[in-house]
């Protein structure tokens, strides 16, 4: 099997907490050949300051793509968040050229230059386009068997311009590629309700509350909550306990990563899929899905 690669971008959750979701992604895509490459120099994309300066966000960002040019590599940003950031400036600078040539001269003080050439996956669309359905179907050898409930997050489905991997009105990629697990899934009217993480620094007790809301929905139809953002992960895993006490109800929902559904479906042991780093109670789920 010939490996396709593909620039790694952890960004700052990823390989600073959420281990699980990046334990599991290595895990599992070789046998899919892809073959993920770890570059040097990559630093935050510079969303977290988009709002104090958005200047700053797009340098950080061209300066992180600029990086995966230069090796050559389109790029696999696993965090929803680092893609948009990425996504939009790519979108951005392709369509200003002001700007394109004042970040280019920041750049050319590391003699790096910003094309706007390569191509920016997340997990989904990575998993769901390039891998493709029937292939992951190939590995499958453990149906899941349990109902789940997918959580898209907002990063991934808004503004659809900028190049989102999933459609922004009605996600269902997530879906499909749950589906071909062995797993069943059904749509629930908190599917695309935000997890509160970006209200959590200035108004944690909404950002909780928005958190607790949508999981006591969730437990009350689903065997888990699927994510793929590491920012949603947290809210909804770390920050379980507290949501639940914000809005007074007993939460006990387990929380998974799609890659390490897909891993467990492809036989791997849940120890090499990071299940020990879940804060939520997903014991109970590994043991029902056996």
């Amino acid at each position: 099997m010939k490996m396709k690669k593909y620039a790694l971008y952890p960004g700052c959750l990823m390989p600073t907490e959420q281990y699980a979701y990046e334990l599991s992604i290595r895990e599992i895509l070789p046998s899919f050949g892809i073959e993920i490459i770890d570059v040097d120099g990559f630093s935050c994309c510079g969303e977290p300051m988009k709002s104090v300066n958005q200047f700053l966000t797009l340098y950080l960002s061209a300066r992180n793509i600029a990086l995966a040019e230069e090796n050559g590599l389109d790029m696999f940003v696993p965090c929803s968040m680092c893609h948009l950031a990425l996504s939009e400036c790519n979108y951005v600078l392709r369509n200003n050229e002001e700007l394109r040539k004042k970040i280019n001269s920041l750049l050319e003080e590391e003699g790096l230059k910003w094309h706007g050439r390569n191509k920016i996956f997340h997990t989904i669309d990575l998993l769901h386009d390039e891998v493709g359905i029937e292939e992951i179907k190939k590995r499958v050898k453990k149906e899941l068997k349990v109902l789940l409930a997918a959580h898209y997050g907002c990063h991934l489905i808004r503004p659809s311009e900028v190049g989102r991997p999933v459609d922004a009105e009605k996600p269902m990629k997530m879906e499909a590629l749950l589906n071909v697990i062995g797993a069943k899934t059904a749509y629930y009217a908190e599917k695309l309700d935000c997890c509160g993480a970006p209200l959590l620094a200035n108004l944690p007790d909404t950002a909780l509350t928005k958190a607790g809301q949508k999981m006591q929905a969730v437990q009350e139809k689903f065997d888990a909550l699927v994510t793929v953002c590491p920012w949603c992960h947290k809210m909804f895993d770390e920050r379980q306990q507290k949501a639940g006490e914000t809005i007074a109800a007993s939460l006990s929902l387990p929380v998974v990563y799609l890659s390490q559904l897909v891993g467990l479906a492809m036989g791997i042991e849940k120890e090499k899929l990071g299940f020990e780093f879940n804060l939520s109670p997903t014991d109970k789920l590994v043991e029902k899905i056996g």
